[in-house]
């Protein structure tokens, strides 16, 4: 099965350069690119891709603000943030606003390939610098909802940063099962998105981010 991405970029050589090395792997699938955050949350509603890799410094609509709507409206479409800028505003907007990754457009080409199959199912993805901003700047949810046990379960296995085949493998339960333990973490938690509850694991000691 294909993964379908959507590329969201100002800078048409950026796109070219992505489109021709991500389209060398059978299967990634490059459906639309976008030169503008308002254009990048207008084709997802059309295309409805897996996996958006998006720039953060856009003109018209930036990469937060456009990843905030796709997750709201397409919960389904992953959002990796892929940018030059590693400032804190940037990196915790991003992941407030629901991106499941954060890497630099120095990411070596296979790297990114890697991270987008990782995305799609549902494994959290950092660059490592992100990773050590994100635990100093987000802040845990205040009041969360109590999670059940198994909910801790998944919770726990999804900031190690498993996808939801391996959880589903892991506590023998259905693929299905998992992701609507994800829906629920996600809702008594507050929060948008699998990164930032696995941040709120590492920060109540429940799992090493990636461990």
């Amino acid at each position: 099965m294909t993964i379908r991405i959507l590329i969201a970029d100002d800078h048409s050589v950026v796109r070219q350069g992505l489109k021709m090395f991500l389209s060398l792997d059978p299967e990634l699938e490059i459906i639309g690119e976008a030169g503008d955050g308002s254009q990048a949350v207008s084709m997802c509603r059309e295309l409805k891709p897996d996996v958006v890799l998006m720039d953060m410094l856009m003109p018209v609509m930036d990469g937060i603000a456009a990843t905030g709507a796709i997750r709201t409206e397409m919960p389904d479409t992953e959002v990796i943030a892929l940018t030059s800028v590693l400032e804190d505003g940037a990196v915790v907007g991003a992941v407030k606003a629901g991106a499941i990754g954060y890497l630099l457009k120095d990411t070596q080409a296979d790297e990114l390939r890697r991270a987008i199959k990782a995305a799609a199912a549902g494994q959290v993805q950092l660059a490592p610098q992100a990773a050590a901003r994100l635990m100093r700047e987000v802040r845990a949810p205040e009041g969360p909802q109590p999670l059940t046990e198994r909910e801790t379960d998944v919770l726990k296995l999804l900031a190690r940063g498993r996808a939801n085949k391996e959880i589903a493998q892991d506590l023998v339960i259905g693929e299905k099962t998992v992701k609507t333990h994800v829906s629920n973490i996600l809702l008594k938690l507050g929060v948008q998105s699998r990164t930032q509850a696995a941040l709120y694991a590492a920060q109540n000691g429940l799992a090493e981010l990636g461990a």
